[in-house]
């Protein structure tokens, strides 16, 4: 036990089982070992090939993802893991959000899924309306998604 008190005050961190969790919020049907990878029409903006995917650290921003997803499927969260580097999302990151509070990140390479969320509490409809009507302000004000420079 003294032997573990001292590493940690010599500032090395313990091994530990855990890893970072990431959500992927979409309409997509998807199975555990599938890969979510770009190249695929954007559910934001002027709907172009996107060139990034996107996952988050919280459980709120994937659930937003999922309730403002085109299409007509049912609203899902899936685990995810980067197979690649994953950077800041920049439309949410220091521009909307100082600092990324919604650890909100993209990506070139493709995301693992690793699990679903099956429970989970979607955001009042009124906020979602809400949330949809600001985005079609921006479309119509020609205000997109940075994401696809």
């Amino acid at each position: 036990m003294e032997e573990n008190k001292n590493n940690r005050q010599a500032g090395r961190q313990g091994s530990t089982p855990f890893a970072q969790t990431y959500f992927h919020g979409t309409k997509a049907d998807l199975r555990v070992g599938d890969l979510l990878t770009a190249g695929f029409h954007s559910n934001y903006g002027p709907r172009k090939n996107a060139k990034y995917i996107f996952l988050s650290a919280t459980l709120d921003a994937a659930i937003w993802g999922a309730e403002l997803a085109v299409g007509e499927g049912r609203e899902r969260i899936y685990l995810v893991e980067p197979t690649g580097d994953i950077e800041d999302d920049p439309d949410l990151t220091d521009k909307k959000f100082p600092g990324n509070p919604t650890k909100s990140y993209r990506s070139t390479q493709p995301f693992r899924v690793v699990g679903e969320v099956t429970v989970w509490k979607g955001h009042a409809a009124e906020q979602v309306k809400a949330m949809k009507d600001a985005l079609e302000k921006l479309k119509e004000q020609g205000i997109n998604s940075l994401n696809d420079e």
